[in-house]
């Protein structure tokens, strides 16, 4: 399990980089906050949309 301790976007991409399993670039990325859920975000990146879940699971949306 990853566990994100912060909202950084270096971090982030990080996680993304491993479940599509191609290097991404933290300046590559938008990142907002999920308002539905605490601690989960929404990832922008080439086109799609991604949410990471307050443990660190990122799926496609």
């Amino acid at each position: 399990m990853n566990i994100v301790y912060a909202a950084e976007k270096p971090s982030i991409a990080k996680i993304l980089s491993e479940y599509m399993q191609r290097r991404v670039k933290a300046e590559d990325i938008n990142v907002a906050e999920n308002p539905d859920e605490t601690g989960s975000f929404y990832i922008g990146f080439d086109l799609e949309l991604y949410v990471m879940s307050p443990d660190g699971t990122i799926t496609s949306d």
